[in-house]
């Protein structure tokens, strides 16, 4: 497994190494030790889930604030997604910043998003199966999210806008400016 850290360096790429042979293919998705020697810190997942959904459906921006918060290991296993991860740790100095990485079945990334950032994704193929890891269990208490659309954020999801399929509850989310965020930058 390679990691790389993206330009919001406490978010992080992880590239398997993917071995092909006339069978199929194996690769380690996931090994705790290389993994946390690599971020620095312990990551204790709890829980798996898996979400499946077709071309246009955008799911978020969601997080969960302190105590609650969540981090997150992202793949997915059919079709492809646009991962979008906002910085909204007020004292950052990537603050209001966002990334937006293609993952699918066939780069087969990973994407790790620590405790204060939001996270949304968009499937870009006809059929998504989007898998992910949490070290905190839900809170609907604590459950927050920011409007898909914000224009200070400016994210381009790669699909029209009629294109998108969206919930009635990620339509009503508050802008940037007037979301909950995290009052300091510690991720973990």
């Amino acid at each position: 497994m390679k990691f790389i850290k993206t330009e919001i360096p406490e978010v992080v790429l992880c590239k398997p190494t993917v071995f092909n042979d006339d069978r199929g293919y194996f690769f380690e998705s996931f090994k705790k030790n290389t993994f946390e020697n690599f971020i620095g810190y312990p990551v204790n997942f709890c829980q798996d889930n898996e979400a499946k959904s077709t071309k246009g459906v955008l799911r978020g921006l969601h997080y969960q604030l302190p105590p609650f918060a969540q981090s997150k290991l992202v793949r997915v296993v059919k079709g492809s997604v646009l991962d979008v991860v906002v910085d909204i740790r007020k004292n950052a100095p990537t603050f209001g910043k966002y990334i937006a990485i293609e993952i699918s079945e066939e780069n087969k990334y990973q994407l790790f998003i620590p405790r204060g950032f939001a996270h949304g994704y968009v499937g870009l193929s006809d059929e998504v199966i989007f898998m992910y890891k949490v070290d905190n269990y839900y809170n609907q208490e604590a459950e927050r999210g920011i409007i898909y659309n914000d224009n200070f954020l400016g994210i381009d999801w790669k699909l029209d806008e009629k294109e998108l399929i969206i919930s009635e509850k990620d339509k009503a989310q508050p802008l940037f400016k007037n979301a909950d965020i995290f009052e300091n930058n510690k991720t973990y």
